[in-house]
This record gives C-alpha cells, sequence and structure tokens, in this order.
C-alpha cells in the first residue's frame, strides 16, 4: 500500500523547519516533534502526515464505534485527535458550557503523504500511487525558499480575556472543595479558559514561537483547514507497542527560575512536596484501574514513580505506568476504556468530570484531549493536549487553557499561581 524512500539528512534542524513551511500548502496536516528528549518509548525524532486520503470526523455519539470501524477497515497509518468531550460516549455525560472553537470532537485521516525523521534519516513514506512524487518533494523540501512565503496578516496587540476571574475563581475552587470534604471525589482538575476575539495569529509563526519557548517532549502542529492547534505538551496519554502499553501521566508543577540555585531548590521542593506527590500517586491509582480495563491479569506496573522531570518553563512530577493487552485485543478499545486521561479528570472518575462539567466555564473540546497516529500494525501513540494554542481561523477565535489539580490540600491562591505559571508561555508568545 505505501512505498518507502530513505534519504540522509545533513542539518536536521533546516529540515525541520522546510518540511513545516511545505506543509502549508495541504488541508490537513499533522506534525509531531520530540524536540531531542529522552524517551525510553520514543519511535521517532519527528513526523509529518499530510493531505488526506480518507478521513473520518465525528460529534461524540458512537464515534469510539465509528474511529474502530474506520481504523479496522483501512488498516493503514491514521492520524488526528480525540477531543475531551468525548467522555459523553463512554458514559453518561454531557457538555454544555460555551465553545467559542467549534471544533469536531474526533477527527482522523489516511494521510498521502508521512514523512518521518529519526537520528538523521528521512523516511518518505507514500501511498503507492503517489511514489513517483517522492523525489521531487524530497528536493522542493531541501531547497525550499523561505522568501516565498506569503505573508499573514495578524492582530496586533492582541488583548486576552479570562473567561472567569480570580474571585470567581477563588469561589468555584471553594465550591470544589465543598465537594472533596463531603466525600463526593477525592480530586479534580479544574480549568480555566484564556482567550481572544476578533484575533488573527499566523499559526505556524506561533507555534515555533512557541516550541521554540517551550520545546516540549509531545509537541504538535495540527492544521485542518482553518482550525489549528499549536501545542507544547510535555505529557503522554497512552502508547501501544505490540502488547505493551505505555501511560506517563504529570502532576505535580513547580515554576523555574533563572538563578541556578534556586532553581535546584525548587525542583527539591517538589521532590519532597507531600500535596504533589499525594496528587500523583491519586492520579497513578486511577490510571492503573483503567489500564486493568484492557490489561491481562496481574500486569498492570508502576515502573516509575513521582520522578521529577525538568522542562523549559517548569519542573513536572511524572510517574510510568505500564501493562500487557492480548494481542487480538483493539487498539480502539484500549483508548475507549482509558479515556478521558487521569490527569485532566480527577477521582474518582466519573464524579469528577460531572463536578468539572458543573464548575467550569468553557467547553474543554480538543483542549485535555489527545493527538497522536495508529500504525498500519494497531499500535498507537497519543499525547495529552495541555499548553497548547487553540485557533479557529475562520472565527477569528484564540484559546488557550491550564489548569491544576485540586485536593483537600489545595489553597486556592496557590492553584491560581500554578495555573498563571502554566499559562506563562503561551500568552508571552501571543502577547509578543
Amino acid at each position: 500500500m505505501r512505498k518507502k524512500v530513505s534519504y540522509a539528512i545533513s542539518n536536521t534542524q533546516k529540515f525541520k523547519n522546510s518540511l513545516l513551511h511545505w506543509s502549508q500548502q495541504f488541508r490537513e496536516a499533522v506534525w509531531l516533534e520530540g524536540n531531542d528528549h529522552p524517551d525510553a518509548y520514543g519511535s521517532f525524532d519527528a513526523i509529518l502526515a499530510v493531505d488526506a486520503f480518507t478521513c473520518i470526523q465525528s460529534d461524540f455519539n458512537n464515534a469510539f464505534q465509528e474511529l474502530q470501524e474506520y481504523q479496522s477497515q483501512t488498516k493503514d497509518w491514521l492520524f488526528g485527535y480525540l477531543a475531551y468531550d468525548l467522555k459523553n460516549d463512554v458514559e453518561q455525560l454531557s457538555s454544555d458550557n460555551p465553545d467559542g472553537l467549534d471544533f469536531p470532537e474526533l477527527f482522523f485521516f489516511q494521510p498521502k503523504k508521512i514523512i518521518r525523521l529519526n537520528e538523521g534519516i528521512a523516511d518518505f513514506i507514500y501511498l503507492n500511487m503517489l511514489d513517483d512524487e517522492i523525489e521531487q518533494d524530497f528536493s522542493a523540501i531541501s531547497d525550499w525558499d523561505f522568501a516565498n512565503r506569503e505573508p499573514i496578516q495578524t492582530t496586533e496587540n492582541i488583548r486576552i480575556r479570562m473567561r472567569i476571574f480570580k474571585d470567581e475563581y477563588f469561589s468555584r475552587v471553594e465550591k470544589m472543595l465543598g465537594h472533596i470534604h463531603r466525600g463526593d471525589i477525592y480530586e479534580a482538575n479544574f480549568c480555566q479558559e484564556f482567550y481572544a476575539t476578533d484575533t488573527q495569529i499566523d499559526p505556524l509563526r506561533t507555534y515555533q514561537k512557541l516550541n521554540y519557548i517551550s520545546n516540549a517532549p509531545f509537541s504538535v502542529y495540527l492544521n485542518l483547514k482553518d482550525k489549528y492547534l499549536l501545542s507544547a505538551s510535555p505529557e503522554r496519554y497512552l502508547k501501544k507497542l505490540g502488547t505493551k502499553i505505555i501511560s506517563q501521566p504529570i502532576k505535580g508543577t513547580a515554576r523555574r527560575s533563572d538563578d541556578i540555585t534556586e532553581d535546584e531548590n525548587l525542583r527539591v521542593s517538589l521532590v519532597h512536596d507531600k500535596k504533589e506527590r499525594a496528587e500523583n500517586i491519586m492520579i497513578v491509582d486511577l490510571v492503573r484501574n483503567d489500564m486493568s480495563k484492557s490489561a491481562k491479569k496481574s500486569s498492570v506496573t508502576v515502573e516509575e514513580l513521582g520522578k521529577v522531570y525538568t522542562f523549559s518553563q517548569v519542573h513536572q512530577m511524572i510517574s510510568t505506568i505500564t501493562a500487557r493487552v492480548e494481542s487480538i485485543k483493539n487498539a480502539v478499545e484500549i483508548i475507549k476504556e482509558t479515556f478521558p486521561m487521569g490527569s485532566m479528570t480527577g477521582a474518582p472518575k466519573i464524579s469528577a468530570m460531572k463536578i468539572i462539567e458543573e464548575l467550569e466555564s468553557f467547553k474543554r473540546g480538543l483542549y485535555s484531549g489527545a493527538v497522536g497516529y495508529f500504525t498500519p500494525e494497531g499500535d498507537f501513540d497519543f499525547n495529552v493536549v495541555i499548553r497548547s494554542i487553540l485557533y479557529n481561523a475562520s472565527k477569528q477565535y484564540v484559546s488557550f487553557s491550564v489548569g491544576s489539580a485540586i485536593t483537600a490540600m489545595a489553597n486556592p491562591e496557590k492553584e491560581y499561581e500554578e495555573c498563571l505559571v502554566k499559562a506563562k508561555a503561551m500568552r508571552e508568545v501571543l502577547e509578543d
């Protein structure tokens, strides 16, 4: 079905930049980039998929069943996303909050052209009917003339608004704490939206700025006609590699400092922070429970518990949970049985999602959903859509959202400050 031709690349960073600019001619494009982070479960440095041969788009009704049928029929590479509100297909839930972005709740496409970069080699993986275009595309990308790009009109002095203000944030966190003290939930991820209306941005340049500032291991540039995701995600939701599945939830955040000594103190403080560690352990238990629905008996293992990793903007506490599944287990079923990811919901999961819907002021949509791919063999890898800018060019609406885990030990002031730390890179990029 596909032909692969490989080329040695002398300047990988220049080639990546050219690839992204070259991708702008297509209605559909997904770019996944690891930014050279060590990843024990990584499969490549970066990958680009463009130009849909077939596709599937859906709201939440029967979405996972439709995706399962599509994936089983194509048995090919598929790239796309799952929005958070597919929770309504998994459980008897609803999403009634305002949505300024209007992204479909599920979108996947079978790309005509895939270009994968790994250790200085570019693999061009094209549908057989287009194999005669490989050499000319490689030449076009290698010799890309950046001066020829049409300028994009953008809004100066972008005015970013908050969906709820500080006092209202405090009030809603207190209500969530009330649910926790009554025993309705143990933990929930409470999020807030920042947005701008009547605003035009240059999506590619914005992504490149965000990626430069954040340098995240699960970065994404996604373009579907007039809708864009510009993501600097540090988190893997779920990966399947043969019969092994891997989840790496993040819970626990500390800011960075330009002062080396202070920065190290902040990192060490996070390592020993009882509240942050308790949050992480709660989510690990939730993820273990979710993975056990698909896993072979007694195969769920915590490989790493609450290890602190340092990124450009923040220190993060990350755990790694793995399990084994039967070889005949369907890939989409595995995702459905664990979706949405525990780090963006809470525990118990269904109760937390109901309370989140009640107290948040916006429809999450693609934020806190997942972007990734399926392979022809039925493997997959998906990130968590956080630290991301979403843009609907037709509506001239820009949005980014941030959240934090609320537990019995939560202090509303500190949770609010954590949100501002997480929002820093997106705000900086848009207001630059």
